[in-house]
């Protein structure tokens, strides 16, 4: 399972001129699952978003998490980070996950998240969604997780 962090000082995305999920400080997460990932995957790479400590503490440094923080999480599906770029100038996509594999893992993942964090919003699976964010830092992190 991959996923593109981005610490923002806000984030929302909108389908159709109609936003559907927005927060103001916090993380947008840009999630792929791929072939062969578990939900033992997904817990895996929520408790590592949830800790990874990325926002400044009262000296400046990256040394505090979302949840210190208390920010919020947006949680957007993005298959394209399954790209595999190797083979010429057209990416492969064979590496994500089958879309409803794909579906339930990105919904098992937001579930989860929404059971051990206090603010989680999301984009729609499978839907064309513009994502807007104003970039904190900035700061943007591939995290990339295996069985």
């Amino acid at each position: 399972m991959k996923a593109l962090l981005q610490r923002v000082g806000s984030a929302r995305v909108d389908i159709a001129g109609r936003t559907v999920g927005a927060i103001d400080a916090g993380l947008l997460v840009l999630l792929c699952a791929e072939r062969g990932d578990t939900d033992a995957v997904a817990d895996r790479l929520l408790a590592k978003i949830l800790k990874l400590r990325i926002f400044a503490d009262d000296a400046g440094k990256m040394n505090r998490s979302v949840q210190d923080v208390g920010g919020g999480l947006l949680v957007v599906s993005q298959f394209t980070l399954a790209a595999d770029v190797s083979g010429g100038n057209r990416p492969s996509f064979t590496q994500a996950a089958a879309p409803d594999e794909g579906r339930r893992l990105y919904e098992y993942f937001v579930d989860r998240a929404r059971d051990a964090h206090p603010v989680v919003a999301t984009g729609e699976f499978g839907a064309d969604m513009q994502v807007r964010l104003v970039n904190d830092g900035p700061v943007t992190i591939p995290l990339e997780m295996r069985i």
